[in-house]
């Protein structure tokens, strides 16, 4: 994982003071590409690491060699917890080398360190369509997160419906490139979709957190409480396995391979909220799949190819006239 040689990397800075890209890729087993993009990684996240062109060049910590991040400032050590610490969230050893570089730094900055390696965490198991371009905003609700600053927000919801909200921002996930905001509200804790925030501007107050919040668990409820909406009506399809891959990426986690069946097919469960929701997916799939069950998405199947075949009826078989729009 990325977040590991990043780590790795400034280790190795730290205790070697110098080390080319290739000794890097050498010592990480990776390309000598791969190295110096994490290299770069680190200097652009604003870590005080820089290239030294030359013989005897190669890229350092600056500062000289070190056994400890001391050397490191509020704002650097920030930098760094922020650019790593989402993969602790998937990884056993993201959080234990944490753990480690916590332990090494100041402790005039160690609780901001901290805050910044909480603040986000990613799920990389997608919700529908992927959007690519991470939100400005993210930046902005991120540091209101270390910070703990309110957050004025204006929201655009799934109705379209614009309002105004006043939140305490608790942590952020990314969830296949798609942003997620946990917050506290009047109305409790709620989760704001990043790319519907029209505007985010910190406020001058403090920002409360529950006791003992762990911005995982708190999407693990979020998650749990999606999940039993979007998997309300379960089907059983059989459709032949080298497709079984691009089923699985249109229903996501929500679709499971429940066995294979002797002529090449595969049983395959889907699920989604409503029985019209699963047939508008599989109606384009023609008689590439076969729906056994339940009656009421075989019901919608039908009424939809019905609704084709009436549309796109060839006048000539039927002798009917083609309609003709003559507004």
């Amino acid at each position: 994982m990325r977040a590991d040689r990043l780590v790795a990397v400034l280790l190795l800075l730290q205790s070697r003071g110098r080390v080319t890209a290739a000794e890097l890729a050498a010592e990480l087993e990776v390309s000598v590409a791969t190295a110096r993009r994490d290299l770069e990684a680190l200097s652009a996240a604003g870590i005080p690491v820089y290239p030294q062109p030359g013989r005897g060049g190669g890229w350092s910590l600056v500062g000289g060699a070190r056994t400890d991040l001391s050397g490191l400032s509020a704002a650097e050590a920030q930098a760094l917890f922020l650019l790593v610490g989402p993969a602790a969230a998937v990884s056993g050893e993201v959080k234990t080398a944490l753990r480690k570089l916590v332990r090494a730094l100041p402790s005039t900055f160690r609780a901001d360190a901290e805050a910044a390696a909480d603040a986000t965490m990613i799920d990389p198991t997608r919700w529908g369509a992927r959007d690519r371009h991470r939100p400005e905003t993210v930046d902005v609700l991120q540091a209101a997160v270390v910070r703990r600053r309110r957050v004025r927000l204006v929201y655009t919801d799934s109705a379209r419906e614009r309002s105004e909200r006043l939140v305490d921002p608790w942590g952020l996930v990314d969830k296949d490139d798609i942003w997620y905001l946990i917050a506290g509200t009047d109305r409790g804790q709620r989760t704001f979709r990043v790319d519907r925030i029209v505007r985010a501007e910190p406020a001058d107050e403090p920002a409360a957190r529950p006791d003992g919040f762990a911005l995982d668990a708190a999407w693990r409820q979020v998650v749990g409480e999606v999940e039993q909406r979007r998997s309300r009506t379960w089907a059983t399809v059989l459709l032949a396995a080298r497709f079984v891959p691009i089923l699985r990426d249109h229903f996501g986690r929500h679709c499971h391979a429940a066995g294979e069946l002797g002529d090449g097919r595969v049983r395959v469960r889907v699920a989604a909220p409503t029985p019209l929701d699963i047939a508008r997916t599989l109606a384009g799939w023609g008689a590439m799949i076969e729906v056994t069950e339940p009656p009421s998405v075989r019901a919608e199947l039908a009424r939809i190819g019905a609704e084709l075949t009436g549309r796109y009826r060839d006048p000539e078989s039927t002798g009917a006239a083609p309609e003709r729009d003559c507004r």
